[in-house]
C-alpha cells in the first residue's frame, strides 16, 4: 500500500504542496523573495526630458516659420488699372528735365492720360527703352493704355522740346530759341538784353549770360516764352556749378568761380572727350601759373564770331581782349556755354606737366611739355590739313 504522503517518483520528504516549486527563481532569487526595484537613473530621466523639449521647440519654431511665411509671402495682386486702346481727344503733358518714371506717371494720371501710375511705371520698367523718355511737351490723348502712351513718349520726335548742345555761344542759343518758338530773328537777344536783371545771373556776370545758358533739353509748350527759357537755363547752370566743385577749384587754382566757368568754356572749345578735356584744363592752369599766354584758337574764333581749325598769323595779331595769343590770363568772359564734362574737367583737371597740345587729326590730340615736340606735332597737323584740302590725284580715268 502506497504511503499517502509519497507520490510516485518523488523522493521522500517531498510533499504534494511543494510539487513543481523550483529550488530558486529564474533570475536567481530565493523562492518567494520579491523583486528588487532599483531607483531610476537621473541621467536617463534628464535625457528623455531634454529630447521631449527639443522636439517641442522644433515644432514651435516650425509653427512660427509657417505663420511668418504666410504673413510675408507675396500675395497675388490684382493688375494695376489700365485703360484700353489709344484714347480720344488731346492733352499736352510736359516732362521736365530729370523727371523720374514715377513723376511722369503721376503727371499722366493727373492729366487723365493713363489710369494708374503703377501700370505706367511697370510697363516702362519692362520696356528696354523705358528710361529714355526725353524732356519736352508731348501731345497725348485722354484715357490711353499705358502701352499707347509709352509709344508716344519714347519717340523723341514727339518731345516738342528745345535742345541746346554743349559749347553753343549765347548768340547761337538766342537763334535756336527764336527758331523753336517761331519768332523773328533777334527777338530773344533783345529780350535777354532788356531783361538781363531778371535772368538770375550772379553779379560777376555783369548782366552777360554767356556761360550761364546751360546746355540741355527744355520742354516747350504753347505758353513758353524766351524769357522763361533763358531763366530756366540760368537756373540749371547754377545747379551744375553748385554741384560741380567749382568753389573748391577756385580756391585751389587761385581763380574766382567765374574764372573756373571761363576755363570750362575754353576746354569745351578745345576738346571733344572727357579725357582730353581734363588734360586741356591742366595745360591752361600750367600756363596761367607760368604767366604764359594761353594761345588758344577757340578764343580768337569767339572774337571773330566763327568756328574754324585754321588760325593765321594775322589772326594772332587781332586787337581783342579775347586774343589769348597777345594777352596773358583768361579772356574777360566765357566763350561758350559749357556742359557738365567741361565743368568737371575745369574743376578737377588731370595731373601732368604739359604746356602744349594740338589735335593732329580727329581722335589724336597730343600733349607735351616740350616746345620742340610741339613744333613737330604742329607740322604733322599742317601736313594732315594740306592733304585733306588738296584735290585727289589723277588716276588716269
Amino acid at each position: 500500500m502506497t504511503d499517502p504522503f509519497t507520490a510516485p517518483g518523488l523522493g521522500p520528504g517531498v510533499t504534494p504542496g511543494h510539487l513543481g516549486a523550483p529550488a530558486e527563481e529564474p533570475d536567481g532569487r530565493p523562492p518567494g523573495q520579491p523583486y528588487a526595484v532599483e531607483p531610476p537613473d537621473p541621467r536617463k530621466v534628464r535625457s528623455g526630458a531634454a529630447c521631449c523639449l527639443s522636439v517641442l521647440a522644433l515644432f514651435g519654431v516650425a509653427c512660427v516659420l509657417a505663420v511668418a511665411a504666410y504673413l510675408v509671402w507675396p500675395k497675388a495682386e490684382p493688375p494695376a488699372a489700365d485703360f484700353a486702346g489709344g484714347g480720344s481727344g488731346t492733352v499736352e503733358v510736359s516732362v521736365p528735365q530729370g523727371a523720374s518714371l514715377t513723376t511722369i506717371g503721376r503727371t499722366l494720371v493727373k492729366s487723365g492720360v493713363v489710369a494708374s501710375t503703377k501700370a505706367f511705371t511697370d510697363a516702362a520698367a519692362r520696356h528696354p527703352a523705358g528710361n529714355t523718355i526725353q524732356p519736352g511737351t508731348y501731345t497725348l490723348k485722354l484715357k490711353m493704355s499705358v502701352a499707347s502712351a509709352l509709344g508716344v513718349l519714347l519717340d523723341p520726335a514727339n518731345a516738342n522740346a528745345l535742345t541746346i548742345p554743349e559749347g553753343r555761344r549765347a548768340e547761337q542759343v538766342y537763334s535756336a530759341i527764336d527758331e523753336r518758338l517761331h519768332l523773328a530773328p533777334g527777338t530773344t537777344k533783345g529780350i535777354a538784353q532788356q531783361h538781363a536783371g531778371d535772368l538770375g545771373l550772379p553779379e560777376s556776370a555783369k548782366d552777360n549770360p554767356e556761360g550761364y545758358l546751360f546746355p540741355s533739353t527744355y520742354a516747350v509748350t504753347g505758353d513758353t516764352t524766351p524769357l522763361a527759357l533763358l531763366q530756366q537755363m540760368v537756373s540749371e547752370s547754377g545747379k551744375a556749378l553748385e554741384s560741380g566743385g567749382v568753389e573748391d577749384a577756385a580756391t585751389a587754382f587761385a581763380q574766382t568761380p567765374y574764372g573756373i566757368l571761363t576755363v570750362a568754356s575754353l576746354v569745351e572749345g578745345e576738346a571733344d572727350n572727357a579725357e582730353d578735356m581734363a588734360k586741356v584744363a591742366r595745360v591752361i592752369y600750367n600756363r596761367l601759373a607760368k604767366n604764359m599766354p594761353l594761345q588758344l584758337d577757340s578764343s580768337i574764333n569767339y572774337a571773330l564770331g566763327r568756328s574754324t581749325l585754321t588760325t593765321t598769323d594775322t589772326d594772332t595779331k587781332l586787337d581783342s581782349p579775347f586774343n589769348t595769343y597777345l594777352h596773358t590770363g583768361l579772356p574777360p568772359t566765357p566763350i561758350s556755354n559749357p556742359g557738365r564734362e567741361a565743368l568737371r574737367a575745369a574743376a578737377d583737371p588731370a595731373e601732368g606737366d604739359w604746356l602744349y597740345f594740338v589735335t593732329v587729326r580727329p581722335g589724336d590730340t597730343r600733349f607735351t611739355d616740350s616746345f620742340e615736340q610741339q613744333q613737330k606735332n604742329v607740322a604733322e597737323f599742317n601736313a594732315y590739313q594740306a592733304q585733306r584740302s588738296s584735290p585727289p590725284p589723277d588716276d588716269g580715268h
